[in-house]
């Protein structure tokens, strides 16, 4: 005879499996929307990563850069090469040290990625507003948790 699992269980399955479908479709949904936003501003989507990585960590250097961007220190001289020409960011060299450079994005081109994104993040806040502030508190977590397996999963693939 076979064995069933309980109702709770094939539900909780379920709705788990419909939330990693969703994850999927909003992956597909954002890197379409970031390829979007690139062609309306000439940057490739590695280009608007590193953008992304500058503008939410503050200035870096070229190695801290590669690592959050997870991209290889070679690979990252030509986007930087692409990004400064384009005038997208500046490389500062340390006083101290001429060999140490730091990289920032330019304001004024921070603020054109930004207006580009704005219908998304309007639309964003108008979904969020939907939200208790607990359900939104449940929400950040499962996103930071989220983010954490991704970046574990990445890990033990890079090692492989």
């Amino acid at each position: 005879m076979e064995q069933t699992e309980p109702s709770d269980a094939r539900h909780h399955r379920r709705t788990g499996n419909e939330i990693k479908a969703a994850l999927r479709d909003l992956r597909i949904q954002l890197a379409l929307l970031n390829h979007q936003v690139g062609g309306k501003l000439a940057l490739k989507d590695v280009d608007l990563d590193c953008l992304d990585v500058l503008a939410r960590s503050g200035p870096l250097t070229p190695s801290a850069l590669a690592r959050q961007a997870g991209l290889h220190p070679a690979t990252l001289t030509g986007i930087l090469d692409r990004l400064e020409k384009a005038g997208w960011i500046a490389r500062d060299r340390a006083r101290a040290d001429r060999r140490s450079v730091t990289i920032r994005v330019l304001p004024d081109r921070g603020m054109e990625v930004f207006r580009v994104y704005q219908p998304m993040i309007g639309a964003m806040d108008d979904v969020l507003a939907e939200y208790s502030e607990p359900e939104l508190k449940l929400i950040a977590d499962f996103l930071r948790r989220s983010t954490e397996a991704g970046q574990r999963a990445n890990e033990e693939l890079a090692q492989e």
